[in-house]
């Protein structure tokens, strides 16, 4: 009934506060993302569902996904470009890391970001390495909404489904 009554009152999940994304993610309804990731019921964490035509596609919008969760990604303009490196002995790592990656540059460096490009990621000799621009702003109270506070990234219920033209990652944030 609530789930009913938010979809007709607010037409899906794009309100900006934390209880009404926190709501809406443990509803499992959508917010609005143009198809790039949806935020899946789960009881206590945020699941996330980040699609794209490639692997490369795949993790920028699951890094968009989770900045999301922390913010309103639309209010957050490109002031500054940095790049982001990592590697891991499998596409598993290779996300979490990837992940992990920008959770730090936000707890350490305050910065938030809202574009996300893969320059490459390709399988070596040890594992996966990935390359990607990443574009942004530091964290402002006055402009950035703060709704949930991202603790963590997990292996839990981590999948990576390859179809020939579609490429899902499900992920588990801690908050």
């Amino acid at each position: 009934m609530l789930r009913s009554w938010l979809l007709r009152r607010f037409g899906g999940c794009g309100g900006s506060s934390e209880k009404f994304l926190v709501l809406c993610v443990r509803l499992g309804l959508k917010m609005e993302n143009q198809g790039k990731f949806e935020f899946l019921e789960h009881t206590a964490d945020v699941l996330v569902a980040a699609y794209g035509q490639s692997m490369g596609e795949a993790f920028e919008n699951a890094a968009l996904a989770m900045f999301e969760v922390m913010t309103d990604t639309g209010k957050v303009d490109v002031v500054r470009e940095d790049v982001v490196e990592v590697e891991a002995e499998d596409e598993f790592a290779l996300l979490y890391s990837w992940l992990e990656a920008l959770l730090v540059k936000f707890e350490v460096n305050g910065m938030l970001y809202s574009r996300f490009k893969v320059s490459s990621l390709v399988e070596g000799g040890v594992g996966f390495r990935l390359r990607a621009v990443v574009r942004g702003e530091k964290f402002d109270a006055g402009k950035h909404v703060q709704r949930v506070a991202v603790k963590a990234v997990t292996y839990h219920r981590m999948e990576i489904i390859k179809e020939p033209d579609r490429v899902t990652l499900e992920f588990l944030l801690d908050i």
